[in-house]
């Protein structure tokens, strides 16, 4: 992997990239209130179940057909993905979050000198670009390796999922560093299957059935005291 395609990755992945993640906990919060997650175990468990189950299923599957799409000029295809992995969110907020944060990358790319025009435009004229899109548009545009860009991907929503588990319930920063060591060996693991199967079947072959997260997320809506907005 070169060098700035590495750099690249990691900004795209940091955690301080401006998109509004840390208000979020993708329906984690909600599992806590409930009692599914209290402690670091539990919270392993968690989280690795949305990564095998909806993740690994069909958000990656997703995010790489995108970033094909991309690197092949077809803006409209990576439309229609787009439209696909949006109708695939499991309630209103978690398909919201993944508004937010496609609208907030789209205008951060916006004032970043490098990315193609054309690219830009077809962002531009997308009404609700997802995250996954757009992250995926940047990193077609500089030219991060799909394996490595799957890596990237997932560690951010694995990293910001413990920082979310450690505002919301007693976890401290080293039991949040074991599972976040824990869940990178499992990123890595499944990075590779990911990208063959990607390459081998369209998303729509696809499935993220987690009817868990669908009902805790749902329940989150009208939660009285929360932190998060997902």
């Amino acid at each position: 992997m070169k060098c700035i395609a590495l750099a690249r990755l990691l900004q795209l992945s940091s955690q301080a990239l401006p998109i509004g993640g840390y208000s979020h906990s993708q329906g984690l919060e909600s599992a806590i209130e409930a009692g599914v997650v209290c402690d670091d175990a539990s919270l392993l468990r968690w989280i690795t179940d949305v990564c095998e189950y909806c993740m690994r299923g069909f958000e990656i599957p997703c995010l790489l057909a995108m970033a094909a799409a991309w690197a092949s000029g077809d803006a409209a295809r990576a439309a229609e993905l787009n439209d696909d992995f949006l109708a695939t969110r499991e309630s209103a907020e978690l398909r919201a979050a993944a508004v937010q944060m496609g609208y907030s990358l789209r205008a951060l790319l916006c004032v970043l000198p490098d990315l193609p025009a054309e690219m830009m435009n077809a962002l531009r004229s997308m009404h609700e670009p997802s995250l996954p899109c757009v992250w995926s548009a940047a990193s077609s545009a500089w030219r991060i390796e799909p394996t490595e860009a799957v890596v990237g991907y997932a560690w951010n929503w694995a990293e910001n999922q413990v920082l979310a588990a450690m505002k919301a319930m007693p976890l401290g920063q080293s039991a949040g560093q074991r599972v976040l060591l824990d869940l990178g060996k499992r990123i890595a693991q499944l990075a590779g299957p990911v990208a063959a199967v990607a390459a081998a079947q369209p998303p729509e072959r696809c499935a993220n059935f987690a009817p868990g997260l669908a009902i805790l997320s749902s329940q989150h809506e009208s939660q009285y005291s929360r932190l998060f907005r997902s």
